[in-house]
């Protein structure tokens, strides 16, 4: 993380580079929810449960990259307090991309879940809560001076 070493040109590059990649993974998500209830039962489910993956109770919190990506906003956060001038409007898209990433994930759920029903790892708690929390969490993480962005500059709609 160039940051930590005073490079201030190489950390605008690395928060462009993950804002982008969070754009890409938010985009496949709202991919996944332009399809019918029947695409996604035939063409997505399957490939969350067995025998496509060794757990019947699949979660993307199973994932290594999820756990690595984690591990490092949780260093990130203490840099993400005294993030310098020049890198907060880099920051604020990256917080609004996750935003958006949320949102697309949250509407998957809602869509092909519903609001009231489980989670695939755990079907006693609302897949959308859940989602809400984990939200919630990462916000904190990324945005621990709680100046989170309102909008979102990727969508002309909200």
């Amino acid at each position: 993380m160039k940051i930590e070493t005073g490079n201030l040109d190489d950390a605008v590059i690395e928060l462009k580079t993950a804002t982008e990649l969070i754009i890409a993974s938010a985009k496949a998500m709202e991919v996944t929810g332009s399809l019918t209830k029947q695409q996604y039962e035939e063409q997505i489910r399957p490939m969350m449960i067995p025998p496509h993956l060794k757990s019947d109770n699949f979660s993307g919190i199973m994932l290594w990259d999820r756990a690595y990506l984690i591990s490092i906003l949780k260093k990130m956060s203490l840099v993400f307090k005294t993030l310098p001038a020049s890198l907060q409007s880099q920051h604020e898209e990256f917080i609004s991309a996750l935003m958006v990433l949320f949102t697309a994930h949250k509407a998957i759920c809602q869509k092909f879940v519903g609001d009231d029903s489980g989670s695939l790892r755990n079907s006693k708690f609302l897949a959308v809560n859940i989602l809400n929390k984990f939200e919630q969490n990462r916000l904190q993480l990324i945005s621990p001076n709680h100046k989170l962005a309102v909008k979102c500059p990727f969508h002309e709609d909200n």
